[in-house]
């Protein structure tokens, strides 16, 4: 399990939603592009069709957390679950990305801001998966 140290979290936790709103939308009007992360990363894995963009997108979201720890600490989070669930999880995850075409941040974000009904169908069924999931995994298995 992860806990989130919810005291940590302020009005200024507001910033990172306003940014990512705010990148997503200057993604999708500069460069007719969808921000969404799967796709972004997965097409860093075809070497032949690598932009400039995809590689400063990727490597933003593994140095923004240093770059806000130079200004506030970070929240603390701690990982108590089996290092192979995590393992498990993370590629089911992957292949539901590619299962479903897109992440959460893809049709979460940017389709449904579209009013995409793919992205809304897709963003719908892994919000009530994800619910039904833990409620059996902590009230039906109390594995949670």
């Amino acid at each position: 399990m992860i806990q989130i140290d919810w005291q940590a979290f302020t009005p200024l936790s507001l910033v990172g939603g306003v940014v990512i709103g705010i990148a997503t939308v200057l993604l999708l009007l500069g460069m007719g592009r969808v921000a969404g992360i799967s796709g972004i990363t997965a097409s860093l894995l075809k070497p032949k069709r690598v932009e400039l963009w995809q590689v400063l997108f990727v490597l933003g979201l593994f140095l923004s957390p240093w770059w806000y720890a130079l200004s506030m600490p970070l929240p603390e989070v701690t990982v108590t679950d089996s290092v192979w669930l995590l393992i498990v999880a993370g590629l089911l995850v992957g292949f539901g990305t590619r299962l479903g075409s897109g992440c959460t941040s893809g049709h979460g974000i940017c389709g449904n801001a579209r009013l995409s009904p793919r992205s809304m169908v897709a963003t719908l069924t892994f919000m009530l998966l994800g619910i039904l999931t833990v409620t059996v995994m902590r009230h039906g298995l109390g594995m949670l």
